[in-house]
């Protein structure tokens, strides 16, 4: 119930889409950050209607937290904001907890207040140690790290979209409930592409696209997909950390849309068996001088042989970093040949089974699908994984690598154990950062049944690390 009393920053649509687009045209031309910063602490200085700004950062897992700053007091102390990193799963230790915040101005987000609440903005922060120095346990600033140091020496620009698929379910809190329920239920059994204009799920797959369309995500198509009450919601490329940002906000919309309509937005990538689950395609590509060097008219399957290459090393490694796009239990029941699961370590332009494809594309959109990553998996982790490892990885002499017979885990278990003994994954993020995570994902196996059987189990949602609360966790 609006307040009279209350003047609340509160802009239309088109307003905020403008706001936005000029913010990321900023970010994609690499304005230099001081200039940034200046202008948008400015701006919140002005602007008399903004009450708070919700700061935005990752744990370990990828899981999204938020913290809200009164905009007069991070005017003041943006550079000295401290928080409790024991607090956090995958952070630091409680006896050296504290942990500061940071401010990436660049990545400043308007947001429509009918769905987040009049007189706040959002800003992505970047997570600081004690010693002034880049948190290794904060893979966004790993991957800004990484991105910034391939644009400096070799002049690349990494760009990535992301196809992300979930799943609507009657009740605001179906997942924190499942434990108690044992089932999710449909809002709409209608499948592929199929959903009357005005029942729930068109009205969802309608609300979230307009606001990711007002936050600047330049939409290009939406449907429902294969199984009952999925979705997915399809949006432009970007550089590779605000790619990454904008599936953390991707879920965020959605799950706020949902709530409001009192239902739950889903990311588990196998809530039903039985049914498609549901995956976080990922396309990537690398440009130099504004020239997708991915792109060969000459090549096979038109894809250059650098491209070819970076293919290479992430069919090299696929089982090294499995664990990395497949985060969690559930995970592993998407691997399922059954249901077009991309579980095979190949390559190919046609077979969807296959762990990589190369989409038909042309000099503009060339690029690499890589579509075995789970929709909850780390994004920054994931996009950090196939760069990484797409430009640094080794090729190995395996006999025709791209169609070798050769598949990943269905089990995390078997994804845990190829993960922590491969050295490429302590070379990719340290022996420190390694162990943590593979601690974090053995605590979560360990809580759930070892084999995965033919129902989802209460226990897979649980102990989830997107669902997961201090209470949940506790019910053991």
């Amino acid at each position: 119930m609006s307040n009279p009393l209350q003047d609340f920053l509160s802009l239309s649509y088109a307003e905020l889409e403008d706001l936005n687009l000029a913010a990321k045209e900023q970010r994609k031309n690499r304005v230099p950050a001081d200039q940034i910063q200046e202008e948008r602490l400015k701006y919140l200085t002005d602007e008399k209607r903004i009450k708070a700004v919700t700061v935005l950062f990752s744990d370990l897992e990828g899981r999204l937290h938020m913290l809200d700053y009164d905009k007069k007091f991070l005017v003041k102390s943006w550079d000295n904001l401290t928080f409790d990193g024991s607090s956090i799963r995958g952070f630091t230790a409680q006896r050296e907890s504290d942990l500061r915040l940071g401010m990436d101005w660049s990545a400043f987000y308007w947001a429509p207040s009918d769905i987040f609440g009049s007189g706040k903005v959002l800003v992505f922060g970047e997570v600081i140690d004690k010693d002034g120095s880049a948190y290794t346990g904060d893979i966004r600033g790993v991957l800004k790290t990484f991105s910034n140091a391939q644009f400096q020496k070799n002049g690349y620009t990494l760009n990535a979209a992301n196809e992300i698929e979930g799943f609507l379910f009657k009740g605001a809190d179906a997942e924190r409930s499942y434990n108690e329920t044992g089932k999710f239920e449909y809002v709409n059994t209608g499948g592929y592409y199929h959903s009357l204009p005005g029942d729930p799920l068109r009205q969802f797959i309608d609300t979230s696209a307009e606001v990711q369309r007002a936050m600047g995500f330049e939409n290009e198509k939406d449907h429902p997909e294969v199984a009952p009450s999925q979705f997915e919601i399809n949006y432009g490329y970007g550089e590779v950390v605000a790619a990454a940002d904008q599936i953390q906000l991707y879920k965020l919309i959605c799950r706020q849309v949902a709530t409001k309509m009192g239902l739950t937005a889903s990311f588990l990538p196998k809530p039903v068996v039985g049914v498609n689950g549901s995956g976080m395609h990922t396309n990537v590509s690398i440009s130099k001088g504004g020239k997708n060097i991915f792109w060969d008219p000459k090549g096979e399957e038109k894809l250059s042989k650098f491209g070819w290459q970076f293919i290479d090393r992430i069919l090299t490694h696929g089982n090294d970093i499995c664990l990395a796009l497949n985060a969690s239990v559930n995970a592993y029941r998407r691997l399922d040949p059954h249901f077009e699961a991309p579980n095979q370590i190949k390559a190919s332009a046609v077979d969807r089974g296959s762990m990589v494809r190369i989409p038909i594309g042309n000099e503009r959109s060339s690029r690499v699908e890589v579509r075995s990553v789970g929709p909850d998996a780390n994004p920054y982790l994931v996009l950090y994984s196939v760069f990484k490892t797409g430009l640094d990885g080794e090729i190995a002499k395996i006999k025709n690598l791209r169609q070798a017979d050769r598949y990943l885990p269905d089990n995390i278990y078997d994804a845990l154990a190829n993960f922590t003994s491969a050295e490429w994954t302590s070379t990719m993020l340290g022996a420190d950062v390694k162990a943590r995570y593979a601690e974090l994902k053995q605590a979560s196996a360990d809580r759930c049944p070892r084999l995965l059987g033919t129902f989802v189990k209460p226990q897979e949602v649980q102990y989830h690390h997107e669902v997961y609360n201090q209470f949940l966790w506790n019910q053991f």
